[in-house]
């Protein structure tokens, strides 16, 4: 079990309901200070090491479904979608971690994890976690039609073949407009993402409340903590693109680190009650 004050001082600042930024109706929002992502990283490699098997088994499947990702667009002709698709899969992984945030909260309470409390996470609040899991996934539809579009303006519609793919992208006349381009453009997508389901989805998971109140609540929360959040998200993407650039296989440690760290993140910035 991670006991969260050993990593802590005092430096929690609940806001006031009703006041300043926090509307009411939403849980307390603590403001934290720019180091509380190590915190919640190490609190994550303690969950990891308290339950490897099934931090390790959910690191396991997204590596096996990235391979078969990849292959998939291969078979299909689409690689040059390989790209936009791992983006993607950023904006899915609120989602697809709810079984690390389960295995966090156990340990938390002094409970023994097992897949099969795990895998009933799901079930808990259900329809609502369905519901941002649907929001999620029109994000991500979104960015792989905009990247679709950036790819046929830069390159007049032509596929380039695999072995041509990496030299058109990287090392041709219109790679940087079109780096610059889609940066921008993923940016702003995945900093709503961001914004709405940094802590939403782990608090679906954790109260009987609905998308709405979650995703309010999850940007409050980057509203009052906008440099601590922007460090958090350096992070998520600096260790989930490890992970892809080591042929996949560091998701392996990648993704369960982030998973449970993002639970921390949830239970040290969100307060109790409404």
């Amino acid at each position: 079990m991670v006991d969260m004050t050993s990593f802590r001082g005092p430096v929690h600042t609940p806001q006031t309901h009703g006041t300043g930024r926090t509307p009411a109706w939403l849980p307390a929002i603590r403001s934290v200070g720019t180091d509380r992502p190590w915190v919640w990283l190490a609190a994550a490699w303690q969950d990891m090491t308290a339950a490897p098997a099934i931090s390790l088994a959910y690191g396991a499947l997204a590596v096996i479904s990235s391979f078969v990702l990849v292959v998939g667009l291969a078979v299909l002709d689409m690689e040059y979608l390989l790209l936009p698709m791992a983006a993607g899969f950023m904006l899915l992984g609120p989602l697809f971690a709810v079984g690390l945030y389960e295995t966090s909260r156990l340990l938390e309470l002094g409970e023994r994890p097992t897949f099969g409390k795990v895998g009933a996470a799901y079930r808990r609040n259900g329809v609502q976690i369905a519901g941002i899991g649907m929001i999620l996934m029109l994000a991500m539809l979104a960015w792989i039609r905009v990247a679709f579009l950036i790819f046929a303006l830069f390159f007049s519609g032509e596929t380039p073949a695999l072995d041509q793919l990496v030299d058109r992208i990287f090392f041709s006349a219109e790679t940087l407009p079109f780096l610059l381009t889609g940066t921008v453009f993923g940016g702003i997508i995945a900093t709503a993402v961001f914004s709405i389901a940094v802590v939403s989805v782990p608090m679906l998971l954790d109260r009987e409340t609905d998308v709405f109140t979650a995703m309010a609540t999850s940007i409050a929360v980057v509203r009052a903590n906008i440099k601590p959040m922007v460090a958090w998200g350096f992070l998520i993407a600096l260790f989930m693109s490890a992970g892809m650039v080591t042929a996949f296989l560091g998701l392996a440690i990648a993704l369960p680190v982030v998973g449970h760290a993002s639970w921390h993140c949830y239970r040290d910035l969100v307060g109790t009650g409404r």
